[in-house]
């Protein structure tokens, strides 16, 4: 097992990985925009600080969770479309980033997300 470098990185990880267990489609699609919103957050919040490492480790946690919605998109209907454009916008995003930190942008996809992540509540009620 890799080590983990704090205490509340272990408690995300152990939190995340219990709630992953057992879930179905909509709360795993759920878990991953928390995952994306969150570790927006932190890469824009250690950009703030002039953290290089925990921006790098929050951008490859948003990478992983843009991935796994990637993958799990299917079907070839309008919606199906839409979310593979609107992931694929923010994988590039987060992927330039990377090489050239845009706060502004990672900010507004982090908003994007936060309100499908609402309005994904509000319909499952």
């Amino acid at each position: 097992m890799l080590a983990i470098r704090s205490p509340n990185e272990a408690y995300r990880r152990i939190d995340f990985d219990a709630r992953v267990e057992g879930a179905d489609p909509r709360h795993l699609v759920g878990l991953c925009y928390e995952q994306l919103i969150s570790s927006l957050g932190s890469a824009i919040f250690a950009q703030e600080r002039g953290d290089n490492s925990l921006k790098s480790q929050a951008l490859t946690r948003g990478l992983s969770a843009i991935t796994a919605l990637q993958l799990g998109v299917s079907g070839e209907n309008d919606t199906a479309k839409a979310l593979r454009h609107l992931y694929e916008a923010a994988r590039r995003a987060i992927l330039d980033s990377a090489i050239e930190f845009d706060g502004t942008i990672l900010g507004t996809i982090r908003n994007d997300f936060i309100e499908i992540s609402r309005a994904m509540n509000i319909s499952a009620q």
